[in-house]
């Protein structure tokens, strides 16, 4: 159980890591460009992170785990890019049938960020539980 939970700390950080870069240099004009009209002044900091440590703990449980009792490296590389599909496209469709002003680029680039970063992550996570055993 320890492992699982060195794993899931090693996940979160990477998957943060990388999703402020997206979100904060490389797609930051991006979004305001499409969302700026909609954005917050302030991140609402205890939603982001309730966020994170939820949606990484969905990425160990079902792609790291089930990949690293029987599936192998494949699993975790497609189920991670899955669990990222459903989950990012479930909000962005979601978004676009009820938000006034939700943009469909917005939804194609949100959706692909999903699956590389979810992927990624599910990568790193099967990797390092691989070293830890």
């Amino acid at each position: 159980m320890i492992d699982y939970f060195l794993v899931y700390l090693v996940m979160i950080t990477v998957f943060l890591l990388m999703d402020f870069l997206w979100l904060g240099v490389l797609a930051k004009s991006t979004y305001q460009k499409y969302l700026g009209h909609l954005m917050r002044e302030h991140t609402n900091w205890l939603a982001a992170i309730a966020f994170y440590l939820f949606f990484v703990l969905g990425i160990l449980f079902f792609a790291v785990i089930p990949a690293n009792e029987k599936m192998g490296f494949n699993y975790a590389l497609l189920y991670g890019a899955f669990f990222g599909f459903f989950t990012y496209m479930t909000f962005e469709l979601t978004a676009l049938s009820v938000l006034k002003g939700w943009k469909l680029t917005i939804v194609f680039i949100d959706i692909i960020w999903g699956i590389l970063i979810s992927a990624f992550v599910a990568m790193v996570g099967f990797w390092v539980l691989g070293i830890m055993r």
